[in-house]
């Protein structure tokens, strides 16, 4: 199953950007125009393909109801022609309407860089959403007196409740919760200018930890100053290992990689990691699968098979509904030579037919590799895609404990997602063409919820799982073996 957020963040864009002449900067980033008529025709094309490709576009909301929806959209379209910042909200609207996660238009990363290019600039606080408020995450303006977990109540006398209501059609996803975790991910200064346009300075109310309320005025400040100051995308691409004492903590990075031998370097570090916590006989494994964008299941089955002691699969129920749109993708992506029994089904299956993919059970590596320690696994509402399968999977089999927030994705859902382009606007449009069950059978709309329940709070530097996984779940265990 392919991640839906791994792609090139905005900040690697960004510093090309950064690096490249100004010239060829203004000559690579000229306003898109698009006409309406080409616009409407787009979005009379977008609506009918999704019916024909998504697994089930009307899953959470009824016929009717994303007609009618639809319709509102259509009529909006009151201009001539429209930007590429406008049409791209656009059909990020349509398909946010269905509530489906992987069924989504990304961020509008070429507006935003034409908009840095020529001086444009966002809002200076970074946002974190936890249970229903809003926090200061970092702040890069020069009031000092504003600071990390400062609650933002208002932004230019709205509520910022409303401001998120405002924000919630452009982002898809299953729930508010998800929605809110969408906006962190993206970033809210990012969102905030693409919803709301550019605005000049910022009326601000915070209330401090301790209660006391304050009003202040904030000058916006420019993009690349935004970009090069906020260190980097909430998700991280890293992976790493290390030992201490009787823990082993194994930092895998997304499952997945563009480099063409990516699955083979995966699982050299994933061998290299398990060799080192067996030598040095470790007793705890700490897997963190926060801020983790996902992938495939190839990439997370090597890893799981290093601590299962049964054979184990990612789902207990994978469907796939085919397509037109769907089979032209797949020629594509994958010539011939290289198909294999998945993407031969797809083909071979009648367009708005389903199939029940039947992958074989993933069997654990030899006892002798094996680690047979106890396995705690981190998540946060940044666990993503595969990311939260995987750990809804070691939770239903019982390799592991899981520790930390409920993910804003969910372990039952619809996804397999895949691409196409529109046909006018080039647009890209994401969608899911299957329905994936957890391995336990449960159907109901949540994302893993931790069988220890720790608060990421602000998504910072403060690591407040890692702290509770090593004081209040390994520590108790060693004292209590050691007095044995």
């Amino acid at each position: 199953m392919k991640s839906y957020l791994y792609r090139n963040s905005i900040q690697l864009l960004l510093c090309w950007l950064v690096l490249a002449a100004p010239g060829h900067l203004a000559a690579q980033h000229k306003p898109i125009k698009f006409a309406a008529t080409d616009v409407k025709a787009d979005l009379a094309y977008a609506y009918e393909t999704l019916q024909k490709a998504h697994f089930n576009l009307y899953a959470y909301v009824s016929k009717p109801d994303y007609d009618a929806a639809y319709q509102d959209l259509l009529q909006s379209i009151r201009k001539d022609s429209l930007s590429l910042l406008e049409t791209t909200l656009l059909m990020q609207r349509l398909l946010a309407i269905g509530n489906v996660g992987h069924c989504e238009v990304d961020f509008p990363a070429g507006s935003y860089i034409a908009y840095a290019t020529q001086g444009g600039t966002v809002f200076p606080l970074e946002l974190a959403f936890e249970d229903g408020k809003a926090f200061v995450r970092k702040s890069y303006t020069p009031d000092s007196t504003i600071r990390a977990g400062d609650q933002l109540l208002q932004l230019n006398g709205k509520p910022i409740q409303r401001i998120q209501t405002a924000i919630h059609p452009y982002l898809s996803a299953e729930r508010p919760y998800f929605k809110d975790a969408k906006l962190e991910f993206w970033s809210f200064p990012r969102y905030y200018w693409a919803v709301f346009g550019e605005q000049d300075s910022f009326k601000v109310k915070v209330k401090r930890a301790g209660g006391k309320r304050s009003t202040h005025t904030l000058q916006a400040m420019t993009v690349m100053g935004y970009e090069a100051s906020r260190g980097g995308e909430i998700l991280k691409n890293e992976r790493s290992f290390r030992y201490s004492d009787d823990v082993a903590y194994l930092h895998p990075g997304p499952f997945s990689s563009p480099e063409p031998d990516g699955e083979a370097q995966f699982r050299a570090f994933v061998d290299s990691a398990f060799a080192a916590i067996n030598a040095n006989q470790a007793q705890y494994l700490i897997l963190d699968l926060r801020n983790n964008a996902g992938g495939h299941n190839t990439f997370s089955d090597y890893l799981i098979a290093y601590f299962a002691d049964k054979p184990f699969r990612w789902f207990s129920e994978f469907t796939v509904r085919t397509s037109e749109v769907l089979k032209t993708q797949t020629r594509k992506q994958y010539p011939d030579a290289i198909r294999d029994e998945y993407t031969r089904q797809i083909l071979e299956t009648p367009d708005d037919a389903t199939f029940a993919y039947a992958q074989t059970m993933q069997q654990p590596m030899p006892e002798a590799q094996r680690f047979k320690g106890k396995v705690y696994v981190l998540v946060n509402r940044q666990s993503y895609s595969m990311a939260a399968v995987s750990g809804a999977l070691i939770q239903d089999y019982g390799f592991g404990e899981i520790v930390g927030e409920e993910t804003g994705d969910t372990p039952t859902l619809y996804a397999a997602q895949f691409s196409f382009q529109l046909p006018r606007t080039s647009v890209e449009l994401k969608v899911p063409k299957g329905y994936i069950v957890r391995p336990n059978g449960d159907e109901q709309l949540a994302g893993l919820i931790p069988d220890h329940r720790v608060r990421d709070h602000l998504l910072d530097e403060e690591d407040e799982i890692l702290r509770y996984t090593l004081e209040k779940l390994i520590q108790p265990q060693r004292e209590s073996s050691a007095q044995k």
